[in-house]
């Protein structure tokens, strides 16, 4: 069976473009998966869902690789558990990303995804134990942070870094270490930098505010 997956960030954004090129391919309406979140989200309930669903010998089809993937480490992930479950997967825009056929150029593309995803994660772990060490020297104490896992403290440090540095933008930040904003603001806050933060202009439905 084949199915589709269309994301949008905000519910203000249309679906249209991309369910209209999915109907194209043959994909029955019903077999259409949609999801309306940013793409540094980690949950996205409708992708779950479909991922549970699928069975070995179906194929899963997107319009382009950015709805489906937060980040390359993240779509590395994805086929790494279609491939386990034996489902196919195939991308509208980018062609080359095409796994319903046995084609060496398309695993060759895979592959080096999967290599350019490691060398992230490299980077990430360099750049953690970077950021320890200079915390360290600075006297900082290093102990988890109330109410963030051992394991995230890391990329809790390397939020701080990265605001400090001031060359990435928050939307880069989020993709670099697979986190979403509200995630990134809360890692910042344990690290002592509340009060370096603007405030949006906007309020959030529990009128309070976001920040940026």
């Amino acid at each position: 069976m084949i199915f589709g997956y269309a994301r949008v960030s905000t519910a203000e954004q249309s679906l249209d473009l991309q369910l209209n090129a999915l109907l194209k391919e043959g994909i029955e309406q019903k077999n259409i998966y949609t999801d309306k979140v940013s793409s540094t989200k980690e949950e996205r309930k409708s992708l779950a869902k479909l991922l549970d669903y699928v069975r070995e010998g179906d194929t899963i089809i997107v319009w382009k690789l950015d709805r489906l993937a937060r980040s390359l480490i993240h779509f590395t992930k994805l086929m790494t558990i279609l491939e386990k479950k034996g489902v196919k997967f195939r991308s509208i825009t980018e062609s080359f990303i095409d796994t319903t056929e046995k084609s060496s150029h398309s695993e060759f593309i895979i592959n080096i995804f999967a290599a350019l995803a490691q060398l992230e994660r490299d980077i990430i772990i360099e750049r953690t134990k970077a950021g320890l060490e200079s915390a360290r020297r600075r006297g900082k104490i290093l102990g988890a942070p109330k109410g963030i896992s051992k394991k995230n403290q890391q990329k809790a440090v390397l939020c701080e870094e990265y605001f400090k540095e001031g060359k990435l933008t928050v939307s880069e930040i989020c993709e670099r270490l697979d986190i979403s904003r509200a995630t990134y603001y809360k890692y910042l806050k344990h690290r002592g930098l509340h009060g370096e933060l603007r405030p949006y202009k906007q309020i959030s439905k529990k009128n309070k505010p976001t920040y940026d």
